[in-house]
C-alpha cells in the first residue's frame, strides 16, 4: 500500500465558477480578468477557450485576437471564495480534507484501507460525485492524482485534464514522470530550469536520475534534497518555514509607466508594507526596492539597512533617499535609475530583517509613542471604513487610477474583513500569481516587438 496522498485539482478554476453561475456561458471560450482593461492578463481561461491559445497569463487584447468570440469577465472574488468553501465541504464528505494550497486545489491524507489502489480510486470517484451534487451542471469539474505524497498527487492531477484521475505508485516511479517537461513539475520555474539545464539536467529522465548531492548544489539547499526524496516516492513532512519579508508588486498600467507613476505606486506599496508589519506586531530593519523595465530583462534594485521600525514615515522617508533613488538629479525630476530612458513596467517593495516588536530593544530614534497611536488610529480607521480613507499624499497618483489596491487582512479587527473575499488569502495568492504572468507577458511582448 504505497499510496498517501489524494490531490484535487478543479478544471479552470474561476472560469468554471462563471460558467456555472451563469448558463449562457456553458459551452462557449471564457477568461476571466482581474480589471478590465485590454492590457491586463487573463488569470483563467476556460477548456473552450484554451482550444484556440488562451491561457493563464495570456493578456486580454491578446486573447480577443486568437478568439474573436471569447468572453471576457472581471473576476468576483467573492464567488470563487463562497465556491472555495462549499466545494470544500463537498469534498469532506467524501474524505476529510486537508489545508488547501490554494483556491482551487488541495491535498487529502489517505489512511487504513484508504492506501489500496482500488479503495483509493472509489473515494475519489465519490469525490467527483460529491461535487456535481453541490454544483450540479458539469460546469465545475476537477481532476484527481493519487500517489505517495502530496507533490507526485499533484503531479498526477495535472497529467489528465479535465475531469482526470490518475493514479502513481511506488513501483511506476521514475518512469511514470520521464513523459513530463522539467516546467511541468511544481517547484521548477524559468529561473530554476535555467539553474538546471547549466547542471547538466535537461530532461525529468535526468532529474530522477541524479544523485541527491547533485540536486541539492543545484537548489542550493536542502531543498535540492527534498525534491529528490519526493520524485522517489518519499513521504516528507512539511519544510518549516518562517516569515522572512513582507513584500508587494505591482505591474503598471500603461498611464502609470512614468517616474510619477512609479514612485505613486512605489509608496503605496511601501504603505501596505507598513500596514501588514504593524497588523503582525512586526518591525523590519532592512528595505529592498525593485524596478523592472519595458524590453529589458534585468530589474534594477536598492537595498538599505535600517533601524527596525513599522513606521510608514519613517519607511517613505528612507526609501525616498536610498541611493537617491527616486528623486534622482535634481535637473532630471522625470528620471529613474536604471536603463537610461526606460519605461517602467513593475516595482516592488519588500521588508525584510523581520524581528517582533517584543524581541526588539528598539531604537534611540523610534518614533514617538504619540505617532505610533495615530499609526493605529489610521490603520483602524481604514479597516473599518475601507482602505485608502487616509493616505500620504504621494500616493495620490496611484489612488487615482486604482493601482496596487489595498486589500490586507487585518486578522485582529475580524468584523472588518470577515466578508471581505478580496482578502481572503487564498485568493490574494492566485493574484500574486496573475501578476507574475503579467510581468513574464509584457516583457515577452516587448522583446518580440523590438526584434
Amino acid at each position: 500500500m504505497t499510496l498517501r496522498s489524494l490531490f484535487v485539482d478543479f478544471n479552470s478554476y474561476f472560469a468554471s465558477v462563471e460558467q456555472h453561475d451563469d448558463e449562457a456561458l456553458r459551452g462557449r471560450p471564457v477568461a476571466v480578468a482581474p480589471v478590465a482593461a485590454e492590457t491586463t492578463c487573463c488569470i483563467a481561461a476556460s477548456y473552450e477557450a484554451k482550444a484556440f491559445g488562451v491561457k493563464t497569463g495570456t493578456m486580454v487584447r491578446e486573447a480577443r485576437r486568437l478568439c474573436p468570440d471569447i468572453v471576457v469577465v472581471q473576476a468576483r472574488p467573492e464567488r470563487y471564495v463562497h465556491w472555495h468553501h462549499e466545494l470544500m465541504k463537498a469534498i469532506d464528505r467524501a474524505i476529510p480534507v486537508g489545508v488547501p494550497g490554494s483556491i482551487d486545489e488541495v491535498a487529502c491524507e489517505l489512511v487504513g484501507r484508504q492506501r489500496q489502489r482500488a479503495v483509493a480510486e472509489d473515494v475519489a470517484r465519490q469525490v467527483k460525485i460529491e461535487i456535481d451534487k453541490a454544483a450540479p451542471g458539469g460546469a465545475i469539474r476537477c481532476s484527481i492524482g493519487i500517489a505517495p505524497n502530496p507533490w507526485l498527487a499533484k503531479t498526477a492531477s495535472d497529467m489528465r485534464k479535465p475531469d482526470g484521475l490518475t493514479v502513481i505508485e511506488s513501483s511506476d516511479l521514475p518512469h511514470a514522470l520521464h513523459a513530463l517537461e522539467l516546467r511541468d513539475l511544481c517547484g521548477i520555474g524559468p529561473s530554476m530550469h535555467r539553474r538546471l539545464l547549466e547542471h547538466g539536467i535537461h530532461s525529468v529522465a535526468d532529474l530522477t536520475a541524479a544523485p541527491p548531492h547533485l540536486l541539492r548544489h543545484a537548489w542550493g539547499g536542502i531543498e535540492g534534497e527534498r525534491m529528490w526524496g519526493l520524485l522517489h516516492g518519499q513521504w516528507l513532512p512539511p519544510a518549516k518555514t518562517t516569515r522572512s519579508s513582507i513584500g508587494h508588486s505591482h505591474v503598471l498600467n500603461p498611464e502609470l509607466r512614468t517616474a510619477h507613476g512609479a514612485r505613486a505606486v512605489l509608496a503605496k506599496l511601501l504603505a501596505k508594507a507598513a500596514m501588514r508589519l504593524r497588523r503582525d506586531d512586526l518591525l523590519s530593519g532592512a528595505l529592498a526596492v525593485h524596478i523592472r523595465f519595458v524590453g529589458h530583462d534585468e530589474r534594477w534594485g536598492a537595498d538599505l539597512r535600517i533601524d527596525p521600525t513599522d513606521d510608514t514615515r519613517i519607511l517613505l522617508h528612507r526609501m525616498n533617499r536610498m541611493n537617491r533613488m527616486l528623486d534622482g538629479p535634481r535637473d532630471r525630476r522625470d528620471a529613474l535609475p536604471g536603463p537610461p530612458r526606460a519605461t517602467p513596467l513593475s516595482v516592488s517593495v519588500t521588508l525584510h530583517k523581520l524581528v517582533a516588536r517584543t524581541q526588539s530593544s528598539g531604537s534611540l530614534f523610534a518614533p514617538l509613542e504619540s505617532m505610533r497611536k495615530l499609526d493605529a488610529v489610521v490603520d483602524r480607521i481604514n479597516a473599518k471604513y475601507g482602505l485608502n480613507k487616509v493616505y500620504f499624499g504621494s500616493m495620490q497618483t496611484a489612488l487615482e487610477h486604482d493601482a496596487a489596491p489595498m486589500r490586507i487582512p487585518f486578522s485582529h479587527i475580524p468584523e472588518a474583513v470577515e466578508h471581505d473575499a478580496e482578502q481572503h488569502p487564498l485568493w490574494l495568492k492566485s493574484m500574486n500569481q496573475a501578476k507574475v504572468l503579467a510581468e513574464g507577458e509584457h516583457r515577452r511582448r516587448e522583446r518580440d516587438r523590438q526584434r
